[in-house]
């Protein structure tokens, strides 16, 4: 097995999808006893600064030729002013969870920014791995030829059979008890995940019990975070909605234990790992049909709306939070989603023979 370096922007360690689904990759890929170097960039991404520039350009020279080097998508930009440089000399692969150029919610000039430097590194790598099918076609629209571009879905992490059969059966006896319906979002506070469009929704469903816990990093973009604070305070849902930040394992695992159902209104997404954590745990969901979601959310087991649908969103809202009967029927239909879906250890080897396929 060819020896790989995994370059990622920041620290490993970070909470948020793309960076479970990298160290995942990196402890498998070890656990079968293939060399991994990990290389953490220094400096601001995905708006690359000098010393993200500086990091990436000392990164790839100090590699040897023809070594394997995976490039996390999010930190491409870092490689503008040296990718080109060493494109011949190394087998360079990029790894798009989507494109930048995707980011929902992002102000156009960045968007348009990315697009263009996109466009120009993309064509330098030898190939491209992506999350789904449908990053895979936005990738392939860009120019990318089919053959250089392949689709390596992450996995999922399995729950004790218990915790399965619990959330399972929550959702069709919790009205039975007279308590709130417990609604869970995880993904990190920024336009692109809808958060606000979600505290819109909920804000005129008074009239039902329930709860919101939001866990996802609120520091990646304050102005966002602050903006959901403040259409939580100006709707007076304090005392419903719990912005919890980021959560070590436990305390995520705590917070899926209680909920009933999952709901997100996502603008984009390349894959939707959080959904696809949901359907495993056997949870009802409320999606949007944005991105990859209706490949990875299957309609029997969610209510989907149109990205950016207030009202849409608010009507399944009440649908999912007053019928108990329709919660025990979309949790039936995520239970037999997630049943399907690869768990890491396939993952992990349908990753790494895409790789090895793109680099040969």
């Amino acid at each position: 097995m060819r020896p790989l370096g995994f370059v990622v922007p920041g620290r490993l360690d970070q909470l948020t999808g793309g960076y479970l689904f990298d160290r995942h990759l990196v402890e498998g890929l070890r656990a079968r006893g293939r060399a991994v170097s990990v290389l953490e960039l220094d400096g601001a991404f995905p708006d690359a600064d000098d010393m993200a520039r500086e990091a990436a350009r000392t990164a790839l020279a100090a590699l040897p030729d023809d070594a394997l080097v995976v490039i996390d998508g999010l930190a491409l930009p870092g490689f503008e002013t040296c990718l080109a440089a060493h494109a011949h000399r190394l087998r360079l692969i990029g790894f798009v969870h989507h494109p930048l150029s995707s980011e929902a919610g992002a102000a156009p000039a960045s968007l348009a920014r990315h697009a263009a430097l996109e466009a120009r590194l993309w064509p330098m790598l030898r190939g491209i791995v992506c999350p789904s099918a449908h990053t895979a076609r936005e990738v392939i629209a860009a120019g990318i030829a089919p053959d250089r571009v392949a689709v390596a879905p992450p996995g999922t992490e399995r729950p004790a059979a218990a915790q399965g059969q619990a959330a399972a059966a929550q959702p069709a006896i919790v009205d039975e008890r007279g308590r709130a319906v417990h609604l869970l979002a995880v993904g990190t506070v920024t336009p692109r995940k809808g958060h606000l469009a979600l505290v819109e929704a909920l804000a005129d469903l008074h009239d039902l019990e329930w709860r919101l816990d939001c866990v996802g990093s609120l520091e990646r973009d304050p102005h966002c975070a602050a903006a959901v604070r403040r259409a939580i305070e100006t709707h007076r849902l304090g005392g419903r909605i719990a912005l919890l930040g980021e959560l070590p394992a436990a305390g995520l695992d705590a917070a899926w234990r209680r909920a009933d159902a999952f709901v997100l209104a996502s603008l984009h997404e390349g894959y939707g790992m959080a959904f696809a954590e949901a359907l495993v745990r056997g949870l009802p969901i409320v999606a949007t049909r944005a991105g990859a979601l209706p490949e990875t959310v299957p309609a029997d087991a969610s209510l989907q709306v149109p990205p950016g649908d207030v009202g849409a969103l608010r009507g399944a809202l009440r649908s999912l939070i007053g019928d108990a009967a329709l919660r025990a029927t979309l949790a039936a239909g995520a239970r037999r989603a997630g049943a399907a879906l690869p768990d890491w250890p396939m993952a992990v080897d349908r990753w790494a023979g895409a790789v090895d396929r793109l680099a040969a």
